[in-house]
């Protein structure tokens, strides 16, 4: 029988008291429960428990069982709910933890989006109408880029998977793919998570004005200085296309030269 490959973060949190609202979306509701059942033994945790609670809430929901039977609970485990008692002092409390479902790019939060794979970023991002990159909203995107490398192309189909394209060479660095088909043409999101990285902590002078951290994200656009009017193409119709009407690529957070030149040599005529 296969071994099941144990997550490396359920050995990285050890107690409640070293949980966070972003180290919660590692855990499960097994692990929950072990932390709170072995929590409550700590007077202090006992004194602070709803201060515990409510963190727990934000990656799970919780749900008081008033009724100790076991139809009750039987009922909560088919909705997906993992079902436990606890003793606090001389009382028992009945919960039902479940851990919350990120399904709508509404879900996704700052503490949150490092904690998910880019496959499932994508499927998040295809469920959005399938409007691609510029359906989010600025707030959306900005908490995308602050666990993603995000790069966009819009090309016809036939040019799409071009060999030597775009497309090849970001799979071969490791990016996740999603198409997204408009009309004769495909928008491409490629997605890959953001090595981990400590921040220098920086000391401001009272009087001094502290750096807003939306200026990381900057959304780059390498083509925004060229001859061209306008850069926005709606659907052209085969016949009229020509190098003036491709779209740009849009490149968030990614400095790689290389790209440049890919999108460049997507363009080109044969």
């Amino acid at each position: 029988m296969a071994k099941t490959k144990q997550q490396p973060e359920d050995v990285n949190v050890v107690s409640l008291k070293t949980l966070t609202k972003s180290s919660v979306w590692d855990v499960q509701e097994n692990d929950v429960f072990r932390m709170l059942e072995s929590g409550i033994k700590d007077a202090d945790v006992r004194e602070n428990l709803r201060h515990y609670i409510d963190l727990i809430r934000s990656a799970f929901e919780i749900i008081d069982i008033k009724e100790d039977v076991n139809t009750v609970k039987k009922a909560y485990e088919k909705k997906g709910y993992k079902v436990f008692t606890l003793k606090i002092e001389d009382k028992k409390l009945s919960w039902g933890i479940k851990k919350k479902p990120i399904l709508r790019v509404t879900d996704l939060t700052y503490e949150n989006i490092r904690h998910i794979s880019a496959n499932k970023l994508l499927e998040v991002i295809e469920r959005n109408f399938g409007g691609g990159w510029e359906s989010l909203s600025q707030s959306i995107q900005d908490i995308i880029l602050n666990g993603f490398d995000i790069s966009t192309t819009t090309l016809p189909k036939d040019r799409l998977h071009k060999k030597g394209g775009m497309y090849e060479k970001k799979v071969a660095d490791g990016f996740e793919v999603l198409e997204i088909e408009k009309g004769n043409w495909v928008e491409a999101i490629f997605a890959k998570l953001k090595p981990e990285q400590e921040k220098p902590k920086m000391k401001f002078d009272d009087e001094e004005e502290e750096p807003n951290e939306d200026e990381d994200f900057e959304v780059k656009d390498d083509y925004k200085n060229h001859d061209d009017e306008d850069d926005t193409v709606e659907d052209p119709d085969d016949d009229e296309i020509t190098e003036d009407n491709y779209s740009t690529m849009m490149d968030l957070g990614s400095e790689d030269p290389e790209d440049e030149a890919a999108q460049l040599s997507d363009y080109a005529d044969e």
